[in-house]
């Protein structure tokens, strides 16, 4: 028994590898512009659309994975997910690419949270919890590697084939996960969650979220530097640009960043014992990651413009997975996927709501844009109300 629920931890490596890897990733707005004829604000609107999808779906979808079993939600996740890449590579139409959003921010909301809980709740059958920051940010490795290797085959079969096919065979490594997902051991919860209703289960997750004085300090942090440092996602190729750097290269420099976040999310413990303090750890990540993209807004010379987007991308992106581990610890086991997912919720609601405003921004000045979102980021490094007490492993 103890060694299928071992297995559940490499086997959701895999599988998570197997999900990301996005043949599209890397010939995304070719695939929008060239072959589904969009402009670059319809882009963004369904870009929003997806946000707001995932944010309307992930309390309902967490409740799921409580509710009917983290595997259950996984395996539905990646079905939906398939779905979503075939409607979205079925024709070029802006209203088509809508559903395929909404299929997505599905798929994703059922993946969010239940990911992190099946592992957690792996760990607690096999007496190793205290494993679980090491694991969280070695699962998250293994979601880059996807990435790249999405890259590197997208790149390769937009060539051979068509921007189409980047979309459609998506279908095939999302596959393999669902059939590798069957496999998995369903942990049991702590308590018989099925004895209460859907509502009954949501309203407590919710709750206990509001409630925990300390879980809700580490989720602020979280969801604050969280969509801080997604925005570095869409202005690393602006920046890249203004520095007149040739698109050949921009896919070299995002395996060079997404390397750089596996490394960072592989230290964790090590980088606490430089530090001598999780506290410490907490706060440089959070300060780091906007002394980057302040940085990036001084310059355009080209090794700083790097040094930026390694900075507030590799520290910021990779810094999630930390949190969460921290916040694991003062979650029960039957609320876990819930109240995980309410943390994610509030994450999207931040960036979906700040994302017009950001692309007014950018249209004004690029520059000021990536200073202002920095110094947003110093000054709640020096406000967090995140002690060391907090920090338990």
């Amino acid at each position: 028994m103890v060694k299928n629920f071992k297995a559940n931890i490499w086997k959701i490596y895999l599988f998570n590898m197997l999900r990301n890897m996005m043949f599209v990733s890397p010939v995304l707005i070719p695939f929008f512009t060239d072959w589904g004829g969009l402009s670059f604000f319809q882009i963004m609107i369904l870009q929003s659309w997806f946000l707001f999808c995932f944010f309307i779906l992930e309390i309902p979808t967490g409740t799921v994975a409580d509710f009917l079993g983290r595997k259950h939600s996984l395996l539905l996740a990646s079905v939906i997910n398939i779905a979503g890449a075939l409607v979205y590579g079925s024709t070029p139409n802006f209203f088509i690419f809508m559903l395929g959003e909404f299929l997505w921010g599905l798929s994703m909301s059922l993946y969010s949270g239940a990911t992190e809980a099946f592992v957690y709740d792996s760990l607690k059958e096999i007496n190793e919890t205290e494993k679980s920051k090491k694991i969280m940010g070695r699962m998250q490795s293994f979601n880059l590697v996807g990435i790249m290797l999405g890259a590197i085959f997208g790149s390769l079969i937009a060539v051979i084939f068509d921007l189409r096919a980047t979309m459609l065979l998506v279908s095939i490594p999302t596959g393999l996960a669902f059939f590798l997902g069957l496999t998995f051991k369903e942990p049991p919860l702590q308590e018989n969650s099925e004895s209460m209703s859907y509502f009954t289960i949501l309203k407590k997750g919710v709750r206990y979220l509001h409630e925990h004085k300390i879980l809700k300090i580490l989720a602020i942090d979280m969801i604050i530097l969280a969509s801080v440092s997604y925005w570095m996602i869409w202005l690393w190729q602006p920046m890249l640009k203004e520095a007149n750097v040739e698109i050949f290269y921009y896919g070299f420099i995002n395996v060079a960043l997404l390397i750089i976040e596996i490394a960072i999310m592989n230290s964790y413990e090590s980088l606490e014992k430089i530090f001598r303090s999780k506290k410490r750890l907490v706060f440089l990540t959070s300060i780091i990651t906007g002394i980057g993209f302040i940085i990036g807004g001084l310059t355009t010379f080209l090794p700083f413009v790097l040094l930026a987007i390694f900075l507030a991308g590799g520290f910021g992106l990779a810094r999630r997975p930390l949190l969460i581990s921290y916040m694991n610890k003062y979650i029960p086991s039957e609320k876990r996927a819930t109240v995980i997912s309410t943390a994610t919720m509030f994450e999207k609601m931040v960036c979906a709501i700040f994302n017009p405003f950001v692309g007014l921004l950018v249209d004004w000045s690029l520059s000021y844009t990536l200073i202002i979102i920095g110094i947003v980021a110093v000054v709640f490094s020096f406000i967090s109300k995140v002690e060391e007490n907090h920090l338990i492993d």
